[in-house]
């Protein structure tokens, strides 16, 4: 998963990356069914790898939004497409000279395999990664993180529209908790966009999609999350191929000579290197530490933006966040059940 969007692994899809391990927030990637057992995430402890997770997660981010905004690149799409090709070479380089996308060999990719489960995931992760990338372009950084924890909501709503999830009081008491949080904390912003936020709550709808969807028709398929890049990054660099020229058309490329080679390299080996992180990340703690984790995450990335960009946060704000990261952590211990 590639976490461009930028966010933490969102409960559902680490209830998927680590049900083996495991008893059962902001997606770093795609992660159907569970990790290979094979994968080398047990050399690392906690204490090690979930600092180095928070700090490549964060700078992503910070990342991507100084590249937007400070070094005036509006080109998501752009970047999108050029954080999944380097992922796509990246993960082939790994598979030739590492072990860590041995999990490859454990999954039987057929073109039915491919059509009926790979590609529609595909396409909702890139609508998700686009779009919420461009909300970077209309929103604070700050602000950007509190939707985003309105996904699990979303999650819900969506399951239970479907009927793959059956409502109950506990889960409504959290939605509500969750909803009523970001809507204070909407309410509070103080430079609300509206375009930005329609684009934000855009792509929480296809993250929320994505992951529902990789519940249904991924169950059974083995990959930890550099597997899942594996496949998942040249789809989706080519249907973003396919959109590009409808959205920014040539004016990326007549902008790279400003931007030079060594942004462009280090800003997609960044969020690379978070891919790799999160391979460690899913075998070294249970998922409420994980949950947990991201939580401390998005607090410190949200102190951060307020001091690195100047991004204005009001007491109403904190108060809503405060609200909805406890929904948060209430579905996790409840197993989002």
């Amino acid at each position: 998963m590639l976490d461009e969007k930028p966010s933490s692994p969102t409960d559902l899809e680490l209830d998927e990356l680590t049900k083996e391990t495991h008893t059962p927030h902001t997606p770093v990637l795609p992660s159907p069914g569970s990790a290979s057992s094979s994968s080398p995430r047990g050399r690392l402890t906690a204490s090690t790898i979930i600092p180095i997770w928070i700090v490549l997660s964060s700078s992503v981010i910070i990342y991507n939004n100084y590249v937007y905004n400070t070094l005036d690149f509006p080109y998501p799409v752009f970047t999108v497409t050029w954080h999944l090709t380097f992922a796509a070479l990246g993960t082939r380089v790994l598979q030739r000279t590492t072990r860590l996308l041995d999990g490859v060999r454990d999954v039987h990719m057929d073109q039915a395999t491919f059509v009926r489960r790979i590609l529609p995931i595909g396409v909702l992760f890139s609508g998700s990664l686009i779009l919420s990338n461009t909300a970077y372009l209309y929103l604070s950084v700050s602000y950007i993180q509190m939707l985003k924890a309105f996904t699990p909501v979303a999650i819900l709503l969506i399951s239970w529209t479907f009927r793959l999830q059956d409502p109950n009081k506990k889960l409504a008491v959290i939605v509500l908790m969750i909803s009523s949080g970001v809507a204070l904390a909407s309410h509070g912003e103080l430079r609300f966009h509206l375009g930005g936020f329609l684009v934000q709550a855009g792509a929480v709808v296809f993250e929320a999609s994505r992951l529902v969807l990789i519940q249904i028709l991924l169950h059974n398929l083995k990959m930890d999350p550099l597997v899942s890049l594996h496949y998942y990054a040249p789809v989706c660099a080519l249907i973003n191929l396919c959109i590009l020229p409808f959205t920014e058309g040539l004016a990326p490329f007549r902008a790279l000579s400003a931007l030079g080679p060594f942004v462009l390299i280090t800003n997609a080996g960044v969020a690379f290197l978070l891919n790799v992180a999160a391979v460690f990340l899913v075998g070294v703690g249970s998922g409420l530490v994980l949950t947990l984790a991201g939580v401390f995450k998005d607090i410190l990335l949200i102190t951060g933006s307020v001091l690195v960009f100047g991004s204005p946060i009001t007491p109403l704000q904190v108060f809503g966040y405060s609200i909805a990261l406890g929904g948060l952590v209430l579905f996790k211990t409840s197993g989002g059940k």
